[in-house]
C-alpha cells in the first residue's frame, strides 16, 4: 500500500482523531491507473460507507468523499467506471445526504495529450519457451524476439518503476492481415533487467530502424529524464489536424507571439526509418 491505511485500521484512526480533537471531514481513496478492473470500485465505495458510518459513531459530521484519480486517458475505461460507480453512490451518498463527492481525472485529461514513438534498436530472437508461463504467447515451436527501444524506463517509461501500466503499442508500418504474429517483448535501451516495458504481447515481426506508437502517454511520461547513461529528453513536436489549424488561423490565435515559438507538423506525419530518436507528440 502507497499510502492511507486500511478499513480495518480506521476505527483506531477515528479513535486517535477524536482524543486529539482533529476534525475528520471525509474520506478519499484512489484506485491505480494499472487497475482494469472496474469492479474494485464497488469494494472501495463501500468501504467508503462503512467509515462514514464509524466516524459517526464517534460524533464526526463528515461532509466530503474524494473517489481519486487513476481514470486513463480512454473513454471506454471512463465510461465503464461510470457505469459502475453511478448507482452505488446512489445507494451509497444519495442526494441529499449533503456529502460533497469530487474526483482528481488528472491523468483522463492529460493522457491523450500525447503520444510517444519509439525506435527498434534491436532485436533478438529467443526460443518461445523463455517466456513465463500465462503470458500472452503463441505456439512453443515458434520464435519469439526482444525488441530493444531507444527510451525505456529511466526516460518515458518511468512510470513502470512503480505501476504495471498497460503499454501495448501500436505498429507504425503497413502489414498484412495475415501475416504471422508472434510473442515479443519490449525492451529500454539500458541493458538493466528492470528496463522492460511490456513483458509479453503478439506483434508482427519487426526490423531495426522499425517505430512503436504508444498511445495516451500524457500522465506519467512527461518529465525530466533521468541522468542514467545520459538519456535524454525526446523531442516534442507539436501536432494537430488541417481543420484544427485553420479555425485558429480564423480566430487569429497562430499569429500570436506564443503560438510561434512552437512547432507544429501535421497530423498526418510519417516517421522514416531513417529517424533514431523517441518522440512523444
Amino acid at each position: 500500500m502507497k499510502f492511507g491505511t486500511t478499513l480495518k485500521n480506521c476505527r483506531h484512526l477515528l479513535e486517535c482523531a477524536k482524543e486529539l480533537d482533529v476534525q475528520i471531514i471525509g474520506v478519499k481513496f484512489h484506485v491505480s491507473s494499472a487497475c482494469k478492473e472496474s469492479q474494485v470500485y464497488v469494494h472501495a465505495l463501500s468501504d467508503a460507507r462503512c467509515v462514514f458510518d464509524m466516524a459517526g459513531e464517534f460524533g464526526f459530521t463528515m461532509n466530503m468523499l474524494d473517489i481519486g484519480g487513476g481514470f486513463t486517458g480512454t473513454e471506454f475505461q471512463l465510461e465503464e467506471v461510470n457505469h459502475v460507480i453511478s448507482p452505488l453512490l446512489d445507494i451509497y451518498f444519495p442526494e441529499g445526504s449533503g456529502i460533497k463527492i469530487i474526483s482528481e481525472p488528472g491523468s483522463y485529461y492529460v493522457s491523450s495529450a500525447f503520444t510517444l514513438a519509439v525506435n527498434i534498436i534491436a532485436k533478438k530472437v529467443v526460443e518461445n519457451d523463455k517466456f513465463s508461463s500465462g503470458v500472452e504467447k503463441t505456439g512453443s515451436d515458434e520464435p519469439a524476439f526482444m525488441y530493444y527501444m531507444n527510451d525505456g524506463v529511466y526516460g518515458s517509461f518511468a512510470s513502470k518503476l512503480s505501476e504495471d501500466l498497460n503499454t501495448i503499442p501500436e505498429v507504425h508500418k503497413k502489414y498484412k492481415e495475415d501475416e504471422p504474429l508472434f510473442t515479443s517483448s519490449l525492451w529500454g535501451p539500458s541493458c538493466d533487467e528492470l528496463d522492460q516495458i511490456v513483458e509479453s504481447c503478439l506483434l508482427p515481426e519487426l526490423n531495426v530502424g522499425d517505430w512503436l506508437i504508444f498511445e495516451n502517454m500524457g500522465a506519467d511520461s512527461f518529465h525530466e529524464p533521468s541522468a542514467f547513461n545520459d538519456f535524454q529528453r525526446p523531442a516534442i513536436y507539436y501536432m494537430m489536424s488541417f481543420s484544427d489549424w485553420y479555425e485558429m488561423q480564423d480566430a487569429g490565435v497562430t499569429s500570436d507571439t506564443m503560438m510561434k515559438n512552437f512547432f507544429f507538423v501535421p497530423s498526418c506525419i510519417q516517421l522514416s526509418q531513417e529517424d533514431s530518436f523517441s518522440t512523444e507528440a
